[in-house]
């Protein structure tokens, strides 16, 4: 394992991958941050060639069984995912009136590691 995750050796071969949020907060627990996570794969699966096996979201983590098809890699592909779902997410945050949390979240620098 390098210091920045695990390195994804064979990008084609199916692969477990679990992401969590930082601090373990239960972001996962409102519907729409779910809907940005839920949204975000089946674009990658569109669009980046992503292959989906099995999935699970929890509360504060998800758990993926993934592969990506030939002309596409793996950890680009989970770069991306993870990028634009992280910055999304925070942005749906603040800018939800309803978030009882939002004062304290984003200083947390919410995010999917």
């Amino acid at each position: 394992m390098s210091n920045r995750g695990y390195t994804i050796k064979n990008q084609h071969a199916v692969h477990f991958i679990t992401f969590a949020v930082v601090q373990w907060v239960d972001v996962f627990s409102r519907k729409e941050y779910t809907a940005i996570l839920i949204e975000s794969l089946k674009h990658c699966q569109k669009e980046k060639g992503l292959k989906i096996h099995a999935w699970c979201i929890i509360s504060n983590h998800v758990h993926l069984i993934l592969s990506a098809t030939e002309s596409n890699k793996l950890s680009d592909i989970l770069r991306d995912l993870k990028k634009f779902t992280s910055t999304n997410i925070i942005k749906a945050i603040l800018e939800n009136d309803m978030e009882s949390r939002k004062s304290w979240m984003p200083e947390l620098q919410v995010g999917i590691l």
